[in-house]
C-alpha cells in the first residue's frame, strides 16, 4: 500500500472518530473546511439535513491581517448569522483537521460572537 494511500485512510478515520462524537448530540453543528487560502464554516442542522447559515473568507473581502485573523472575522461573523436564527448552542465539527491555528482562532471567534460551542 502507497503511503498516500496510507494517509488518505488516517484522514478518513480522524473523521469519522470526531464525527461520531457529534452525532450524538441533537444541536446544530459547526463544519469547518480549510484550504491553503481560504476558511469555510457553516452551520448544518442535521435533524433537517439542511445547512442552516455559511460564512467563508471569499465573503468577508475586508478583512485584513493574517489567517488567524481572517478565522476569527468569519467565527465572529458566522455566530451573528446563527444567532439572527435563534441557534445560541453549537458543536464544533473539526472533520479531520487539527484543533489549533485558525481552527482554534475560528471557534474562539464563535464564542466571541456570543454562541455557546
Amino acid at each position: 500500500m502507497s503511503i498516500i494511500r496510507k494517509l488518505r485512510i488516517r484522514k478518513e478515520k480522524r473523521k469519522l472518530r470526531v464525527r461520531s462524537r457529534i452525532k450524538e448530540s441533537m444541536l446544530p453543528r459547526v463544519s469547518v473546511f480549510k484550504s491553503l487560502d481560504h476558511i469555510y464554516a457553516q452551520v448544518i442542522d442535521d435533524t433537517k439535513h439542511a445547512t442552516v447559515a455559511s460564512c467563508s473568507t471569499l465573503e468577508l473581502k475586508k478583512v485584513k491581517g493574517d489567517k488567524k485573523a481572517q478565522a476569527h472575522a468569519v467565527g465572529i461573523e458566522l455566530a451573528k448569522r446563527a444567532q439572527g436564527l435563534g441557534i445560541k448552542e453549537v458543536v464544533f465539527d473539526r472533520g479531520h483537521f487539527l484543533y489549533h491555528g485558525r481552527l482554534k482562532s475560528l471557534a474562539d471567534g464563535l464564542r466571541e460572537g456570543g454562541l455557546k460551542v
